[in-house]
């Protein structure tokens, strides 16, 4: 007999067809979690957010104490989600912004978050983009940046954007891309690294050409494969982005994860995605079309065949534990994953942070407002990146690294490897207190934080909070 649904906790969430602000559950039925809400107009729904009501309760159990926007760009007027700003009932400092540099694409996905490559408008000149950048530093800046769209690789200019913005102080700049410039221009990644990329975060949906074909309308790992192999070659570390979608590639986790194995140190991360329902993607929308993050752990771990466990992997601590998983891991020249010492992140103690040069205490409570977010911000510059050799490695008269002496560095020195993944929220699962506790955000165009799936969230019809809805509204409305 199955038990009876019990509340776990009472938010407010969003109406998927009119986007109006309603009250909303947390309810337990037999073992998954479900948001349950009702709007007077448009009736009741329901979606899975968390399969496993144990691991729910638990993953959720640490403490959270609130870090409001040192600076906000709009006033609480309307609440949540209506005054993004950052308003002050914010309750998160910002980690990242994403900056989308282009509408153009060079792809049509069919899976696509910004729904991408059906604008006409122009691209921001570089001026513009600095000029953003210069606000965000007003804003409490600098930040963690992600170049994004569209695709920024279609932009000529992309080298001096990254350059000019680099000069102002940021100097964390992610290239958020499909990779086919990468793959298709072997130089392209130095002009990149030289300019000041720190990071490509390259989609990566699985390890065949059906996949591809499936998600991004196109067999694309050939390409995938070289551009991995150009960051390499130019010292550019790359993040493997995979959005999981059940029943086209959820069975190639543990394959994506050997792939990315096999090719460090070039690949520093998996970051998975499960599918979200906003901007373009296909019909569907039911609960068997969501994976949720005890799913995905636990795939990591049966198709690794326990190389990486369900132990390893616990909640980031800078937004809400809802949001993202996170395991960091250490990696030897045998290409051996050992688990690396979880951070002590108590409440009200020092923060200990284990670093590729062991433990370090970073000096300042977790409770210091904004604290966890630079801690994100750090580990995220730390790991993410190429790693970097001890200056003994380097070959002054060449001007750069004898990778010789950087492999009999690798072979006696284990680097880090990070798995994680982010669950982006859309108009049927939001849970507004979730968004509050959100740390990346995207600049809109009147120049304001918006965290990204308030930015991004997208109605029945296409409609949008922020982001223009000419694309959504043509392609998603018939998704529904």
């Amino acid at each position: 007999m199955s038990d009876p649904p019990r509340v776990l906790g009472v938010t407010e969430s969003l109406c998927p067809v009119c986007l109006s602000r309603i009250p909303a559950e947390r309810v337990a039925e037999d073992d998954n979690v479900f948001l349950h809400k009702r709007c007077d107009e448009h009736g009741e729904f329901k979606a899975v957010i968390w399969r496993g009501v144990e691991s729910f309760v638990e993953w959720g159990g640490g403490c959270r104490i609130p870090a409001r926007p040192p600076i906000c760009g709009s006033m609480a007027e309307r609440g949540c989600p209506f005054d993004c700003g950052l308003c002050p009932d914010h309750q998160q400092h910002t980690c990242c912004v994403v900056l989308d540099v282009t509408e153009r694409c060079n792809l049509a996905c069919p899976v696509c978050f910004a729904s991408a490559g059906h604008s006409a408008k122009a691209d921001p000149t570089t001026d513009d983009i600095v000029g953003w950048c210069r606000k965000l530093i007003e804003l409490g800046g600098p930040f963690n940046l992600h170049l994004s769209g569209g695709e920024p690789t279609t932009r000529r200019d992309l080298p001096e954007i990254i350059r000019r913005v680099r000069s102002l102080g940021f100097t964390y700049i992610q290239l958020n891309t499909n990779g086919i410039r990468l793959a298709r221009n072997a130089d392209y990644a130095q002009e990149l690294r030289d300019a000041g990329l720190t990071c490509v975060f390259l989609q990566f949906d699985g390890v065949s050409d059906d996949v591809f074909q499936t998600i991004r309308g196109k067999a694309l790992l050939e390409d995938k494969l070289k551009a991995i192999a150009n960051c390499g070659r130019h010292e550019l570390g790359v993040v493997l982005v995979p959005t999981l979608v059940p029943g086209v590639n959820t069975s190639q986790i543990g394959a994506i994860l050997r792939t990315a194995i096999h090719l460090a140190p070039a690949v520093r991360a998996v970051h998975f995605q499960p599918v979200s329902y906003f901007g373009r993607y296909p019909a569907g929308r039911t609960d068997a079309d969501r994976i949720t993050f005890p799913e995905v752990i636990s795939l990591i771990e049966q198709q690794t065949e326990g190389v990486f466990k369900t132990s390893e992997f616990y909640p980031a601590s800078g937004e809400n534990p809802y949001c993202s998983f996170h395991g960091k891991f250490w990696l030897d020249a045998d290409k051996r994953i050992t688990p690396a010492p979880r951070a002590q992140t108590s409440c009200c103690g020092p923060v200990v942070e284990q670093s590729d040069a062991g433990l370090v205490q970073l000096g300042a409570p977790a409770a210091k407002p904004g604290e966890l977010v630079r801690r994100a911000q750090r580990f995220v510059a730390q790991h993410w990146s190429y790693p970097s050799a001890p200056a003994q490695t380097r070959n002054p008269s060449a001007g750069g690294i004898d990778l010789s002496s950087f492999d009999e560095f690798l072979t006696d020195k284990k680097i880090s490897f990070c798995v994680s993944g982010m669950a982006f929220q859309d108009a049927w699962n939001i849970d507004l207190e979730r968004l509050r506790e959100c740390f990346l955000h995207v600049l809109s165009p009147d120049q304001k934080l918006v965290p990204l799936c308030a930015y991004n969230l997208t109605g029945a019809c296409g409609q949008t909070l922020y982001r223009s809805s000419t694309a959504a509204t043509s392609v998603a409305g018939g998704a529904v």
